[in-house]
Protein backbone atom coordinates (compact mmCIF):
# COMPACT_ATOMS: atom_id res chain seq x y z
CA UNK A 1 0.00 0.00 0.00
CA UNK A 2 2.55 2.62 0.90
CA UNK A 3 4.64 1.93 -2.41
CA UNK A 4 1.46 2.71 -4.60
CA UNK A 5 1.29 5.78 -2.42
CA UNK A 6 4.51 6.76 -3.22
CA UNK A 7 4.67 5.74 -7.00
CA UNK A 8 1.28 7.83 -6.84
CA UNK A 9 3.11 10.90 -5.53
CA UNK A 10 6.11 10.12 -8.17
CA UNK A 11 3.77 10.01 -10.98
CA UNK A 12 1.95 13.63 -9.87
CA UNK A 13 5.19 14.92 -9.60
CA UNK A 14 6.56 13.72 -12.82
CA UNK A 15 2.97 14.95 -14.50
CA UNK A 16 3.53 18.46 -12.86
CA UNK A 17 6.51 18.97 -13.75
CA UNK A 18 5.65 18.28 -17.70
CA UNK A 19 3.11 20.35 -17.18
CA UNK A 20 5.03 23.41 -15.99
CA UNK A 21 7.80 22.27 -18.35
CA UNK A 22 5.10 22.78 -21.41
CA UNK A 23 3.41 25.77 -19.73
CA UNK A 24 6.71 27.49 -19.45
CA UNK A 25 7.79 26.79 -22.84
CA UNK A 26 4.46 28.24 -24.36
CA UNK A 27 5.22 31.38 -21.93
CA UNK A 28 8.66 31.74 -23.65
CA UNK A 29 7.08 31.76 -27.00
CA UNK A 30 4.38 34.20 -27.02
CA UNK A 31 7.40 36.34 -24.55
CA UNK A 32 9.19 36.20 -28.24
CA UNK A 33 6.82 37.05 -30.19
CA UNK A 34 5.82 39.74 -28.12
CA UNK A 35 9.40 41.46 -28.22
CA UNK A 36 10.04 40.56 -31.41
CA UNK A 37 7.05 42.68 -32.63
CA UNK A 38 7.97 45.53 -30.56
CA UNK A 39 11.54 45.21 -32.34
CA UNK A 40 9.87 45.14 -35.15
CA UNK A 41 11.52 41.73 -36.24
CA UNK A 42 11.00 40.35 -39.86
CA UNK A 43 8.89 37.41 -39.55
CA UNK A 44 11.89 34.79 -40.24
CA UNK A 45 13.60 36.57 -37.76
CA UNK A 46 10.98 36.76 -35.85
CA UNK A 47 10.72 33.28 -35.55
CA UNK A 48 14.53 32.98 -35.40
CA UNK A 49 13.96 34.78 -32.60
CA UNK A 50 11.46 32.80 -30.90
CA UNK A 51 12.99 29.95 -31.11
CA UNK A 52 16.40 31.63 -29.37
CA UNK A 53 14.08 32.74 -26.62
CA UNK A 54 12.85 29.00 -25.85
CA UNK A 55 16.63 28.04 -26.02
CA UNK A 56 17.64 30.17 -23.45
CA UNK A 57 14.63 29.21 -21.09
CA UNK A 58 15.50 25.51 -21.72
CA UNK A 59 18.70 26.55 -19.35
CA UNK A 60 16.48 27.87 -16.90
CA UNK A 61 18.53 28.08 -13.01
CA UNK A 62 17.35 30.24 -9.94
CA UNK A 63 16.28 33.32 -12.36
CA UNK A 64 14.74 33.73 -15.49
CA UNK A 65 16.82 33.62 -18.48
CA UNK A 66 14.26 34.44 -20.74
CA UNK A 67 13.10 37.62 -19.03
CA UNK A 68 17.20 38.70 -18.86
CA UNK A 69 17.80 37.97 -22.45
CA UNK A 70 14.37 39.96 -23.69
CA UNK A 71 15.37 43.04 -21.52
CA UNK A 72 18.69 42.87 -22.54
CA UNK A 73 18.01 42.70 -26.31
CA UNK A 74 14.69 45.39 -25.73
CA UNK A 75 17.69 48.07 -24.15
CA UNK A 76 19.69 47.01 -26.81
CA UNK A 77 17.43 48.25 -29.51
CA UNK A 78 16.84 51.48 -27.51
CA UNK A 79 13.30 49.86 -26.86
CA UNK A 80 12.44 51.30 -23.10
CA UNK A 81 10.35 48.43 -21.49
CA UNK A 82 10.21 48.60 -17.81
CA UNK A 83 10.67 45.52 -15.59
CA UNK A 84 6.93 45.71 -14.25
CA UNK A 85 5.75 45.84 -17.99
CA UNK A 86 7.70 42.74 -18.87
CA UNK A 87 7.04 40.65 -15.47
CA UNK A 88 3.19 41.51 -15.98
CA UNK A 89 3.54 40.41 -19.61
CA UNK A 90 5.13 36.99 -18.80
CA UNK A 91 2.64 36.65 -15.91
CA UNK A 92 -0.58 37.05 -18.16
CA UNK A 93 1.34 34.56 -20.70
CA UNK A 94 2.02 32.03 -18.31
CA UNK A 95 -1.67 32.05 -17.47
CA UNK A 96 -2.26 31.57 -20.58
CA UNK A 97 -0.41 29.13 -21.60
CA UNK A 98 -1.85 27.14 -18.31
CA UNK A 99 -4.97 27.47 -19.63
CA UNK A 100 -4.65 26.73 -22.68
CA UNK A 101 -2.94 23.63 -21.39
CA UNK A 102 -5.47 22.42 -18.94
CA UNK A 103 -8.33 22.86 -21.87
CA UNK A 104 -6.34 20.70 -23.65
CA UNK A 105 -5.93 18.15 -20.72
CA UNK A 106 -9.79 18.23 -20.54
CA UNK A 107 -10.61 17.51 -24.37
CA UNK A 108 -8.15 14.69 -24.50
Amino acid sequence: MFEDRERGYEAKWAHDEEMLFRIMAKRDAGLGEWAAGLMKLSPADTSNYVQAVINVGLTRKETDPVLEKIHADLAGRGIGCTDATLFAKARSLFEEAKAALLKEGRSA
